[in-house]
């Protein structure tokens, strides 16, 4: 009842800018209220950038790999797939043909030829990455006391680590280098497997990368309050009964 006589005939000035003779626009007569403005989704547009750029990288990747005689020839020990928090590239060992001399973490050639050769594809987006390095689960004679696969499995990710800064990666580029010794085998194979012996280097996503700086902001920057000694209740005393005597 409040709105001028004129203005409820002829609509009066509208907000929005749509041709519709509905007050407040759009084309539902039912609807009252007016026009939203659509904005895009700016996280998602993030996210749908990031996996164009992934999915470059590994054209890119593929690319050199088929360009290059000596890669093209390693081929059967890369495989590089997009996973949920990234783009991963595994490099794999084969009965006949390992990547680091056994028991060791000394690099032999071809793996320092993969190493270098895919170190300046890297730097080509901004995103970081985790290294890590497995091992099958034959184990070490002293067992997980001394030496293990524990410390192999750090070892050879870490000399990964160190050929590909020698090929040219950028500084910083690495976010983490993890051990994983004989946990995650590859599912269709058994624990002894030769292929169980691999360099997994994954390229994060902005979410992954999230994650693992929040899990480690989490461990070392927020202290852990001293533990409160519980609260004892109060002992009632319950004045005892006399004893029956026997009959």
């Amino acid at each position: 009842f409040r709105t001028p006589l004129a203005t409820a005939v002829t609509g009066g000035d509208r907000i929005s800018n749509s041709e519709s003779p509905i007050p407040g626009g759009g084309d539902d007569y039912t609807q009252s209220q007016g026009e939203v403005n659509k904005q895009p989704n700016i996280e998602e547009l993030k996210k749908r950038m990031e996996q164009s750029r992934l999915r470059k990288l590994r054209g890119d990747l593929d690319q050199l790999i088929e360009s290059d005689p000596k890669l093209r020839a390693l081929r059967p020990h890369l495989k590089i797939d997009l996973v949920q928090e990234g783009l991963r590239i595994q490099i794999i060992d084969s009965q006949n043909r390992p990547m680091f001399r056994t028991g060791s973490a000394d690099v032999e050639p071809y793996m320092r030829d993969i190493l270098r050769a895919i170190a300046p594809v890297l730097n080509g987006i901004p995103n970081r990455i985790s290294l890590s390095g497995h091992t099958d689960d034959f184990p070490y004679a002293s067992g997980e006391k001394g030496y293990s696969n524990w410390e192999l499995s750090a070892d050879r990710a870490n000399a990964s680590r160190r050929e590909l800064m020698v090929g040219g990666l950028d500084s910083g580029k690495v976010l983490r280098v993890v051990g994983m010794a004989a946990t995650m085998r590859l599912s269709d194979r058994g624990p002894d497997d030769a292929v169980n012996r691999r360099i997994s280097l994954l390229v994060l996503n902005k979410q992954a990368e999230q994650a693992i700086l929040h899990e480690n902001a989490e461990s070392q920057n927020e202290p852990v309050s001293a533990l409160e000694e519980p609260e004892v209740a109060p002992q009632v005393s319950v004045p005892t009964m006399p004893s029956a005597e026997p009959r």
